[in-house]
C-alpha cells in the first residue's frame, strides 16, 4: 500500500485512519513534504498548525 495523507491535518500515514485526527479522508494525491521534529521550537510546525512530530505533506489534492 502506498502512502496517502489525511485531508484534515496533512500527515502522511500507512493505514486507513489517521492515528492523530482519527478521519479516514485520506488522499493519494499529494506533494511536499515536511518533517517535524519539535513542533514547539519549529515556525514551520506553528504556521501549518502542527501539534505533533511526524511527517506532513506541504499539498493535498
Amino acid at each position: 500500500m502506498s502512502e496517502q495523507v489525511c485531508r484534515e491535518c496533512h500527515r502522511i500515514i500507512n493505514g486507513q485512519t489517521c492515528p492523530i485526527c482519527g478521519s479516514s479522508n485520506l488522499s493519494a494525491d499529494w506533494s511536499g513534504m515536511v518533517i517535524i521534529i519539535d513542533p514547539e521550537r519549529s515556525e514551520i510546525a506553528k504556521k501549518i498548525d502542527v501539534k505533533v512530530p511526524d511527517r506532513y505533506a506541504l499539498k493535498v489534492r
